[in-house]
């Protein structure tokens, strides 16, 4: 499961580098010292991987109440169905509109962002990167649901930290030289995304199902605690 997160990161980062790459080629950071450059990026993906953690923390934390019902399996299962949905049918999902409340916040994070990348503070590139990681994200979202799955609030948590993990080689690479990604290979990638999360979302469903195949469908804690049980 948590291979899945690092996978999600990395292909998820040559989308990334569409909608946040902009962001992270205009950050304010020292070229002339490669040392301090050097602290301030990792300043950045510090935030963003702290943003990550924290609302992973949060979705695993929504997943243990799952769990403590009895729907472990219930919510893999679903977690799979919404991730091949959301790439068979993404119009529909496009439709979705964010409420007024959520728009609004959405709003005051990016006019934060943009007050914060005219700054060169010490908490600058900090800042930036954690209201960079509120910004919607498709792959994110994917990565959310995943987070659900862990059904528990620290796994949660680490299952967003590897996917932020994960996009940190191509985002730093941006920093440097730009959006060097256009073209026939980025294409390319972007063809394999839907196909990697369609296959993450039938593993979720697979575990969920609990065919007792090792790795992939383990069988159900509860029933192999009830089967032990029964030998007694």
């Amino acid at each position: 499961m948590f291979l899945s997160a690092i996978v999600f990161g990395l292909l998820g980062s040559f989308h990334c580098v569409g909608m946040c790459g902009p962001i992270a080629f205009m950050l304010p950071i020292d070229r002339k010292n490669k040392t301090k450059g050097f602290f301030q990026i990792l300043s950045y993906h510090f935030g963003r991987l702290f943003t990550y953690s924290l609302i992973g923390l949060l979705f695993g934390f929504l997943g243990k109440g799952f769990y403590f019902f009895g729907f472990q399996q219930q919510i893999s299962i679903a977690v799979g169905v919404f991730m091949i949905l959301f790439i068979l049918f993404p119009k529909v999902f496009k439709k979705i509109n964010f409420s007024k409340k959520i728009s609004r916040l959405i709003f005051k994070v990016k006019n934060a962002l943009g007050q914060e990348l005219k700054n060169k503070r010490n908490d600058t590139f900090f800042t930036i990167g954690f209201l960079n990681g509120f910004l919607p994200c498709g792959l994110v979202y994917m990565a959310l649901f995943g987070a659900l799955a862990t059904t528990n609030a620290f796994f949660g948590s680490l299952y967003m930290f590897l996917f932020g993990l994960g996009t940190i080689p191509l985002m730093t690479s941006v920093v440097y030289v730009g959006n060097f990604t256009k073209g026939a290979f980025r294409k390319k990638i972007q063809k394999t995304i839907p196909v990697i999360v369609v296959f993450i979302g039938f593993l979720f469903i697979l575990r969920g199902l609990g065919l007792g195949i090792p790795y992939i469908s383990p069988t159900p804690v509860l029933e192999v605690v009830s089967a032990n049980n029964a030998c007694h």
